[in-house]
């Protein structure tokens, strides 16, 4: 198996990262080891696999485009196909449709989600939609002078594409047929004022979905609709211990395979969040914060198997390795731990070598 890391590389960003990074994971001990170093890439902030694994997309963060890549699964190595532009500035996220003809990405200073096609080669194709988001901005003086969609993944049916809007205290959702987005019937879900809904991360039965709110540091359990892509709203709790004082804001959020489990990166508190789901209602109990080991916990993921997870921490350029456990949920740091610069994003190949 082998992870993909993007990183930030610009000096704007106070970056020390030099690329997309390729590395073998050892499924025993979750060590990684590197195989490959793709350098000249700006700000190659978060990244897509294919479902067969053949072709890795990117976003550049800061700038206005995507780029693709072809995969060698025996090597894991990358090979660059083509870049095209997202009609906007600093895209940050992207999701491929499951038919794998489409790649929605979010414009998070343009405020807009571009739709793009993909090639039967893997390669993107111009852009064929531009969706523009507005409503009233939140509160927030520096964070929220405008929409700023964070997140676009797609609903566990691939029939909806739910986004995060960081500016508007919105979550919205559209239906996503024959390559297009549309509103859906309701359009967004208000959240608590200055919230800034950041990411997503739904229960494998597709009956609940989380949200971590950035600018709050809290998580938001919906119960959601499958047949309309509704969110309704049912509880808020905090990303971070009652006894933390101090700044923080929540970045990432991840569900375990088994839907068991809840986790949500803080950065500033330093911590992956570990909540126990309720399964009756979706609600969520706090169980502890995990030390990230490092500074600034932008992203974490879990392998494919669930058994172990690693911590991105951007500003202490370091991937912590985490063992879990399957019944508490709990972290426990493997003692492995690689050095790379201003690491941000991380996906892993289904293909065992």
């Amino acid at each position: 198996m082998f992870a993909y890391v993007g990183s930030r590389t610009t000096r704007e960003r106070n970056a020390r990262g030099d690329g997309i990074s390729v590395y073998q994971v050892n499924a025993q001990t979750g060590d990684l080891a590197l195989v490959q170093l793709v350098k000249d890439l700006v700000n190659p902030s978060f990244l897509a696999l294919s479902a067969n694994g053949e072709r890795l997309y990117t976003v550049h963060g800061d700038l206005s485009d995507i780029s693709a890549f072809k995969v060698d699964r025996a090597s894991g190595t990358l090979t660059f196909l083509n870049k095209q532009s997202t009609e906007g500035k600093n895209p940050v996220h992207l999701a491929i449709d499951p038919s794998g003809r489409y790649v929605v990405v979010s414009n998070h200073i343009g405020a807009s989600l571009a739709v793009l096609p993909i090639a039967a080669d893997g390669s993107l194709e111009p852009l064929t939609q531009l969706v523009h988001l507005d409503g009233p901005i939140g509160p927030h003086r520096i964070e929220q002078k405008q929409a700023k969609p964070h997140f676009n993944p797609f609903d566990p049916s691939g029939r909806f594409v739910i986004v995060p809007d960081k500016g508007l205290d919105r979550t919205f959702s559209f239906r996503f047929e024959n390559g297009q987005l549309t509103p859906a019937n309701p359009p967004f879900v208000v959240s608590r004022e200055g919230a800034g809904p950041r990411h997503l991360a739904f229960h494998p039965n597709g009956q609940f979905a989380w949200v971590v709110n950035e600018l709050d540091s809290t998580v938001t359990a919906y119960r959601y609709d499958a047949a309309n892509g509704g969110l309704t709203p049912l509880q808020v709790l905090s990303s971070v211990p009652d006894t933390y004082t101090g700044n923080s804001r929540a970045s990432e959020i991840e569900v375990d395979r088994s839907g068991r489990f809840v986790y949500a990166s803080n950065r500033g508190e330093d911590s992956i969040a570990v909540f126990r789901i309720d399964p009756a209602n979706g609600h969520l109990h706090f169980v502890n914060a995990v030390p990230s080991q490092g500074k600034t916990p932008r992203f974490f993921t879990t392998t494919p198997d669930g058994r172990f997870m690693y911590a991105l921490n951007e500003d202490s350029d370091t991937i912590v390795a985490f063992s879990v456990d399957a019944h508490s949920g709990g972290l426990t740091p493997t003692g492995f731990a690689a050095q790379s610069g201003s690491p941000v994003c991380m996906v892993f190949s289904q293909h065992q070598t």
